[in-house]
C-alpha cells in the first residue's frame, strides 16, 4: 500500500461539555484517536460507516494503538481486514472515558461525571468533523470487558444513535462477576482502613505494589462510584457491603443490579430488537466468570425473540482482541452487501 493511500490516525483534542466540572477534577479535554481508512483523503465525496471502540477498565482509546509484540494494534487490524475485503473502509473512533479511579463504565454518575453524555456528544462532534454516514444503520459501537459493557448499555439506551453493537466479554451477572472479589476489598480495609481507602482514591498511581489486591480493590471502588453513587456519602458513593462485617447491603446491591445487562434486557427489549446487528461472545474460561452472564444474556435475548449472534470460544478474559475480527467481519458483511 503506497503512503498516499495508507490509513492514518488523527489525534483529536476533544473538549467535553459533559465532563466540565466533573467531581473528580479529571480532564474535560480528552485525546481521541480517529482512524481514517486508506483512500479517505483521495475520495473527498465518499462517506463511511463509523465504529466506536470502547476500552476496558483501567484503559482508554489510546491504548488500542499500542505496539505489542505478537499482536496487532487496532490500526493494523482494521488495515488488514479492509485489505482482505472483509471490512469496507470505515472510520473508527477510540474514546477516552477513563477516570482517576480507572473507568466510568460509560455511565452518568454523580461520583464520576457524565460519561454516557460524553460519548453522545462525541458522536455529534465526529459526525460534524468527518465524512461519516450519520445514521444508526452505519454507526457501530463495540468493546471488550468494561468496553463491552459500555457498548451494550449505550446501544440499549440509544438505538437512535447506535444500530450495531458487539459486546466482547462485557460485565454481566454481577453476582459472579464482582462478588468473588469482595473478600479482597475486605482484606484491603483490614490492612489499610478508611485512611488507606481515601489515600488510594486520591492517587491510585502512588499505591505500590500494583498487585491483585490493588486492582480488585480499585475496581470495586470504581464500580461503586459508577453503580451506587451517593453525593451525600463521604466518598461520594455507597459500598455494596459492610467493610467491617462483610455483610451485603441489599438496598445498595439492588442499585448495582439495576445496571446489570441481564436485568436490562427486559427493560430495553424493544430497543434491542430494533438493532440492525447484535453480537455477544465470551471465553469458556473467563477469569471473571463472565461466561455465565453471557449465557444468561443469550437465553434472555432468545426468550424475547431478539435477533443476535452469540459465540463461546476456548479462552479466558485476556489476550482475546483477536475476537474483534469475528464481529468486525460480520458488521462488514452487512455494509458490503449495500455496496459500501
Amino acid at each position: 500500500m503506497s503512503p498516499t493511500t495508507a490509513s492514518r490516525v488523527v489525534f483529536e483534542q476533544f473538549t467535553s461539555q459533559a465532563l466540565a466540572d466533573n467531581p473528580l477534577g479529571d480532564p474535560s479535554t480528552r485525546t481521541v484517536p480517529v482512524y481514517l481508512p486508506p483512500g479517505y483523503d483521495q475520495e473527498p465525496d465518499r462517506r463511511y460507516p463509523v465504529i466506536y471502540i470502547l476500552a476496558g477498565f483501567g484503559s482508554r482509546g489510546l491504548a488500542l494503538l499500542n505496539d505489542f509484540l505478537w499482536e496487532e494494534n487496532i490500526q493494523q487490524r482494521l488495515d488488514r481486514l479492509i485489505a482482505q475485503g472483509d471490512l469496507p473502509p470505515v472510520i473508527a473512533v477510540l474514546p477516552d472515558a477513563s477516570t482517576r479511579y480507572g473507568g466510568s463504565q460509560y455511565l452518568n454518575s454523580s461520583a464520576l461525571g457524565r460519561y454516557e453524555d460524553h460519548i453522545l456528544e462525541l458522536v455529534e462532534a465526529i459526525d460534524a468533523r468527518y465524512r461519516t454516514l450519520p445514521d444508526p444503520a452505519h454507526r457501530a459501537i463495540m468493546g471488550h470487558s468494561s468496553g463491552g459493557y459500555g457498548a451494550i448499555t449505550l446501544a440499549m439506551k440509544h438505538p437512535d444513535r447506535f444500530g450495531l453493537v458487539a459486546d466482547h466479554a462485557g460485565d454481566k451477572y454481577f453476582e459472579l462477576a464482582y462478588q468473588p472479589d469482595f473478600p479482597k476489598l475486605l482484606r484491603f480495609f483490614l490492612q489499610h482502613g478508611w485512611e488507606g481507602v481515601r489515600a488510594l482514591l486520591a492517587d491510585p498511581g502512588a499505591y505500590q505494589p500494583k498487585d491483585g489486591l490493588f486492582f480488585a480493590t480499585l475496581n470495586l471502588l470504581a464500580m461503586s462510584a459508577a453503580y451506587s453513587p451517593n453525593p451525600y456519602a463521604e466518598l461520594g458513593f455507597d459500598l455494596p457491603l459492610d467493610p467491617e462485617t462483610g455483610a451485603l447491603r441489599p438496598e445498595v446491591w439492588a442499585r448495582w443490579q439495576a445496571h446489570d445487562p441481564i436485568h436490562l434486557v427486559g427493560v430495553y427489549r424493544e430497543a434491542l430488537a430494533s438493532l440492525r446487528f447484535l453480537y455477544l461472545d465470551c471465553g469458556l474460561y473467563d477469569e471473571y466468570n463472565l461466561l455465565y452472564g453471557a449465557r444468561q444474556m443469550n437465553q434472555r435475548l432468545t426468550a424475547y425473540g431478539i435477533a443476535h449472534v452469540y459465540e463461546e470460544f476456548p479462552g479466558g478474559h485476556r489476550g482475546t482482541k483477536y475476537r474483534f475480527d469475528v464481529s468486525l467481519r460480520l458488521m462488514g458483511a452487512l455494509w458490503k452487501d449495500e455496496g459500501l
